[in-house]
């Protein structure tokens, strides 16, 4: 495994010490990685948009749409 140093400011390192029983570098791994995920999937969309024939405008229309449709649905639910 890599080492890695972060600076984080002295603040922030007070409030972390109020929970000494957390692992925070078991914490800074898990948000790395979610955001290495994250990432990772707007690279891949990006990709996928790249060969699309939807102009910005379609997208956003289409967006909407889907909202308007998602508010019905759980509209109804409740």
């Amino acid at each position: 495994m890599v080492n890695m140093t972060l600076a984080i400011p002295e603040e922030l390192h007070k409030k972390m010490r109020e929970f000494s029983d957390i692992n925070w570098a078991e914490v800074s791994r898990i948000a790395i990685a979610e955001k290495l995920k994250r990432l990772l999937i707007l690279k891949n969309l990006d990709k996928a948009l790249d060969k699309s024939a939807l102009s910005e405008e379609d997208c956003l229309k289409l967006g909407d749409k889907v909202k308007e449709e998602m508010l019905k649905k759980y509209k109804k639910k409740g």
